[in-house]
């Protein structure tokens, strides 16, 4: 097939020997199968997007760290060259996560390097060589449904474990491969310790897998895998290899809405007892 414009650098540069076809497009990224030597290997092609989407991103995008002061100011006074910025550093966050991700042991695709803002990774395919199939396409026996829940609870328990949730994910963004399920789709990535919406976000991400695979296996239903891991992660006990019951005691006590008030109150009047001091002492200095 003819090169796509945004392929045709890495071609020229040695990187790709050529594109085979395209495999997927969607709102964010065009994805192409491409040949190296002998691999056949994938390459993602992200698309620029406009100040609308950045807006979506905002509440994955809290707690990231941005490279310098001033990267951070212009994203923050969204600028046209805080945009640019906000945008990169987007694309870049799925590369740096599939990197930390492949070292810790979790199922993603192998990434091969990021060339000309293109993304060249493992192609995951299925046991006769052809692209994998999403875990939304596919039957399941109850005994199979189980063990890819396993594995993708603790795939999930290993990317907390580098405070990392993957924040979109469910049975779309699983490909099925012959070793088992392995996940995509990271670039809105969210960080578990700088975000307020993580825990929230992590539960989504868990629910989504186990609803996914109780249709093929009922008593997943029942289980709070999510809720228990979060709990562990903050008490510092979360381990890749900790084992989990999904088991979990919920709170159901009701929350003392006056002591809170009362608490806000006292807080309130300390602060102003403390620059009451502050205003004394510079008038006597």
């Amino acid at each position: 097939m003819k090169t796509p414009r945004d392929l045709q650098p890495l071609v020229e540069d040695g990187v790709i020997d050529g594109v085979v076809r395209p495999l997927k497009s969607g709102k964010e990224a065009s994805v192409y199968v491409v040949r190296r030597g002998e691999e056949v290997l994938c390459a993602k092609v992200y698309k620029d997007m406009g100040q609308r989407s950045f807006q979506a991103r905002v509440q994955y995008q809290e707690g990231r760290k941005v490279r310098g002061s001033r990267q951070a100011r212009a994203i923050g006074k969204a600028s046209k060259f805080g945009r640019r910025e906000q945008e990169t550093a987007w694309k870049n966050t799925e590369v740096d996560a599939l990197y930390q991700l492949a070292d810790a042991g979790v199922c993603v695709p192998r990434p091969h390097g990021y060339f000309h803002g293109v993304l060249l990774m493992d192609l995951v395919t299925d046991a006769e060589g052809h692209s994998a199939v999403r875990l939304a396409e596919v039957d399941l026996t109850p005994e199979l449904a189980r063990s890819f829940h396993e594995r993708l609870v603790r795939d999930v328990v290993r990317m907390l474990c580098l405070g990392l949730i993957h924040g979109d994910l469910s049975e779309y963004n699983v490909l099925v491969a012959p070793e088992g399920p392995v996940i995509i789709d990271f670039p809105q990535v969210v960080s578990a310790a700088g975000n307020n919406a993580a825990r929230a976000m992590l539960l989504r991400d868990v629910h989504n897998l186990r609803d996914s695979l109780a249709r093929f296996a009922p008593e997943l239903d029942t289980t709070h895998f999510g809720e228990e891991m979060w709990a562990l992660y903050e008490k510092g006990e979360l381990q890749p290899d900790t084992a989990l019951t999904g088991r979990f005691v919920f709170d159901e006590r009701r929350a003392d809405v006056r002591a809170v008030e009362w608490s806000i109150r006292d807080a309130r009047e300390e602060a102003i007892i403390r620059q009451q001091g502050r205003e004394e002492a510079d008038e006597r200095d």
